[in-house]
């Protein structure tokens, strides 16, 4: 009886994290400033594990001005266009200089053993010199200078480049064409211009693909 109090009182002062309450709390904070009008509706963005929703709504007069989703008729066999990313040589010509200077380099360890057999007498061998950048090894051999490449800053990334590596998931690339489907039935019904509401979602992956999607389409936000 005792334990069976104990369990339940140590349950109940656990606070369970919930994924979904903590994102409502975020929407509701957002949408206190986020106000859709009839010059500017707002693009509302819902998510679940398979399908992903976008509605354009007046809030003025509550009104949805269009809407679309992943269950539409025309998209329920879409799939995506494989698309090769080439881009590995590009990191394989960087390091090659790098490996062929270690590959030069004297070999430590082990393989130092065999060197350090043949290298000449003390009374043969040559005086200590220090040569710049060098580092002198015991035998009196200066050891050759590893240079790296320089490291080189890329370009910004837009958010379209940055969705290429994931772009060949269906749900991303699905999720990209709701987004164009719910731009041209704005744009069917006279709406230029929207304000985005993420609802609460972190704007990434299926999120940020729909909002390009509508982008590419014409819509402005």
């Amino acid at each position: 009886m005792y334990a069976m109090e104990f369990v339940f009182h140590v349950d109940t002062m656990i606070k369970r994290f919930n994924s979904n309450k903590a994102r409502l709390r975020r929407h509701q904070r957002t949408r206190r400033r986020l106000i859709g009008s009839v010059v500017r509706p707002r693009l509302n963005i819902f998510r679940s594990g398979n399908h992903i929703y976008a509605q354009v709504i007046d809030d003025s007069t509550g009104r949805t001005v269009a809407a679309a989703s992943s269950l539409d008729e025309g998209l329920r066999d879409f799939k995506p266009a494989v698309v090769s990313q080439p881009g590995t040589g590009r990191v394989e010509e960087a390091s090659a200089p790098a490996v062929e200077a270690a590959a030069e380099a004297p070999a430590r360890g082990k393989g130092a053993k065999t060197e350090k057999a043949k290298a000449p007498a003390k009374s043969q061998a040559p005086a200590k010199s220090q040569a710049k950048g060098g580092q002198q090894q015991k035998g009196g051999t200066a050891q050759p200078k590893i240079v790296l490449p320089a490291a080189q800053k890329g370009t910004a990334k837009t958010q379209i480049e940055a969705l290429a590596a994931i772009s060949n998931n269906r749900k991303v690339a699905l999720a990209r064409e709701v987004g164009k489907l719910v731009g041209q039935r704005a744009k069917e019904q006279g709406v230029k211009q929207v304000v985005f509401d993420r609802g609460g979602y972190a704007y990434h992956g299926r999120v940020a693909a729909l909002a390009e999607g509508a982008r590419e389409v014409g819509l402005d936000f």
